[in-house]
C-alpha cells in the first residue's frame, strides 16, 4: 500500500486502470464466458466411451440393435427432433424453409433432404458431421445457435452418420430456403467464430463412471440428442446457454418453457416418475395439464416415438439436475373452479374476459376447467394457467394447438383472427384468474409482441 501512495499520481491512474481492466475481464470470463457444459452438474469422474464398461449409453435402442443403419437413423432422427425445426408443412418433412423468429430478425431453416440443389445432396460425411457439431457448412458458412451443434457436438460419429443415411434415404425435395432478414450486425455469419470458438466445445460425450447406466442413457439423450437446455435453460448476454441455472425456464420463440429441475413449487420435484414419463411419451398427465406449442411439437414428432427404457432414462436424468426456484412462479393450484359462471372472476377484471370465455372456451373446457370432453381440455393444474405471465396462455389462444392422441387428434381452434388484442388480453387475464394460483396482467402490447412471434 505504502508503494501506491509513492507512486506517481499518472503511474497510480494506470495501475488502477489495469487493475479494473483485469477486474471486468475476470468477471466478463466467469460472468458469461466461460459458462459450465450442460453436465457439469453432475461432478463424478468422466469416461472415454471407449472405456465404459457398462452398456453403451450411445446409439438406438437394443431393440434397433440388428436393424439396418437407416432404421437406427430414423429412431435417432426423432430423438434428436430434427422434423420440427426442419418442416415447414406437414407435405414437405425436412424440406426446411421453417421461419424462426428471434430478437434480431427472422431465420429460415434450411432444406436437408437429398436434393443436389437446394438440400444436402452433395453432403460428404465430414461435411455432414462438422455441420451438425460445429455449425460449418461445406463452404464455410457458419449456422446460427438456432441449430443446436452446441449440444449436438456430444453425437458420435456413428450416430450423426446414421441419421445422415436415414435422411439421405428420403425422396429429394427441390425447395430453396428463404433468405433471412437479420438486421445488422447479426446478419454477418462470419461473427459466429468467435461465438463458436467460445460455446461451441467440440467434443463427444463422456459418460461419467459413477453414475448408473440409465442415467448416462437420459444424459446422452437429454444433452446430446433432443437439446433439452436450449428450451428450458436460460441464456446469457451472448445468447448461450447460462448452465448455472440449468433447467429453470426460458422462453423461446414466444413460448414459455417451464422450470423443469427438481424445485417442488416452481418446478416438478412434485411429480412422481410415472406422471412425467406419462407427460413426456404423450404431452399429457392428468392435474399437470397438456404440452402445447414448442412442447407439444417436441413430443408429438420427438419423444412420443421413443421406447419406454428411454423415456425412462430420461426421467432419471433430469430428476438428477439441482433444483432452482423461479422467482414469480406460483405453486401450481389443482383444484377446479366453482362450476358457476358467476362466480370466480374479480371485479377488477375486463368483462370482455369472461364474455370471450363464455363466446369460445367454456363448452369444451367448462367452467370448473375440468373439461367434460376430453382430458386434453382440462386447465386445472396446468402451469400455463398459473403462470402470472399469461404467455403460454395467450399464445395457444392466438395460434391453437393440434396435438395426438390415443383416441386421435385433438384440436383447439386458432383465435387469433377472431378477437382482437384486447379481447385476448382479457379472456387470458380472466382464464389465470379463475384457474390459476394468481391471476395475470397481460396487456394488448404484449399481445401484438406475441402475435409477431407467432406461425398465424
Amino acid at each position: 500500500m505504502a508503494g501506491l501512495i509513492l507512486m506517481s499520481p499518472r503511474s497510480r491512474n494506470t495501475l488502477v486502470g489495469v487493475a479494473v481492466i483485469v477486474v471486468l475481464g475476470l468477471i466478463a470470463w466467469f460472468g458469461f464466458i466461460a459458462e459450465p457444459g450442460p453436465m457439469a452438474f453432475a461432478g463424478g469422474k468422466r469416461v472415454p466411451l471407449a472405456d465404459y464398461r457398462d452398456t453403451n449409453p450411445t446409439g438406438a435402442p437394443a431393440s434397433l440393435a440388428a436393424a439396418s443403419p437407416i432404421a437406427r437413423g430414423e429412431y435417432l432422427a426423432r430423438a434428436a427432433d430434427c422434423m420440427a425445426c426442419h418442416t415447414s408443412g406437414d407435405d414437405k418433412p425436412f424440406a426446411g424453409g421453417l421461419a424462426i423468429r428471434t430478437p434480431f430478425g427472422t431465420l429460415y431453416s434450411p432444406n436437408i433432404t437429398p436434393d443436389r440443389a437446394t438440400g444436402i445432396g452433395n453432403f460428404t460425411d465430414r461435411d455432414f458431421l462438422r455441420a451438425v457439431r460445429e455449425g460449418v457448412m461445406p463452404d464455410g458458412t457458419r449456422l446460427y445457435p438456432a441449430m443446436p451443434y452446441a449440444a449436438y457436438t456430444y453425437m458420435t460419429d456413428a450416430d450423426a452418420l446414421a441419421i445422415k443415411a436415414y435422411l439421405f434415404s428420403l425422396a429429394p425435395v427441390h425447395a430453396v430456403t428463404p433468405r433471412d432478414t437479420l438486421a445488422f450486425p447479426y446478419d454477418q455469419r462470419w461473427l459466429m467464430v468467435f461465438w463458436q470458438a467460445l460455446y461451441d466445445p467440440d467434443r463427444r460425450f463422456m459418460p461419467r463412471s459413477d453414475r448408473s447406466a440409465q442415467w448416462n442413457r437420459g444424459a446422452y439423450l437429454a444433452e446430446a440428442m433432443a437439446h433439452c437446455g436450449d428450451c428450458h435453460t436460460p441464456r446469457n448476454l451472448l445468447q448461450a446457454l447460462d448452465n448455472r441455472d440449468k433447467y429453470s425456464g426460458a422462453t423461446a420463440a414466444g413460448w414459455k418453457a417451464y422450470n423443469i429441475t427438481a424445485d417442488d413449487r416452481s418446478g416438478i420435484g412434485s411429480w412422481s416418475d410415472a406422471t412425467l414419463a406419462q407427460y413426456l411419451a404423450t404431452g399429457h398427465a392428468m392435474d399437470h395439464g397438456t404440452a402445447s406449442g414448442n412442447m407439444g411439437e417436441a413430443v408429438d414428432r420427438s419423444l412420443s416415438y421413443l421406447v419406454p427404457a428411454d423415456i425412462q432414462a430420461i426421467v432419471a436424468y433430469v430428476r438428477s439436475v439441482p433444483a432452482v426456484s423461479s422467482r414469480g412462479e406460483p405453486a401450481v393450484r389443482v383444484s377446479p373452479a366453482p362450476d358457476s359462471p358467476r362466480e370466480g372472476m374479480s371485479a377488477s377484471l375486463d368483462p370482455r374476459g369472461k364474455q370471450v370465455f363464455e363466446e369460445a372456451c367454456v363448452s369444451c373446457h367448462s367452467w370448473s376447467g375440468r373439461s367434460m370432453l376430453n382430458s386434453y381440455a382440462t386447465l386445472t393444474g396446468a402451469r400455463a394457467v398459473n403462470d402470472p405471465s399469461a404467455t403460454n396462455v395467450a399464445q395457444i389462444v392466438i395460434s391453437g394447438m393440434r396435438r395426438k392422441s390415443e383416441g386421435g387428434t385433438v384440436t383447439m381452434p386458432a383465435f387469433g383472427a377472431a378477437y382482437s388484442d384486447v379481447e385476448i388480453a382479457a379472456v387470458a387475464n380472466y382464464v389465470t384468474e379463475r384457474f390459476g394460483s394468481v391471476g395475470s396482467s397481460i396487456q394488448a402490447r404484449e399481445i401484438r409482441l406475441l402475435r409477431s412471434q407467432s406461425s398465424q
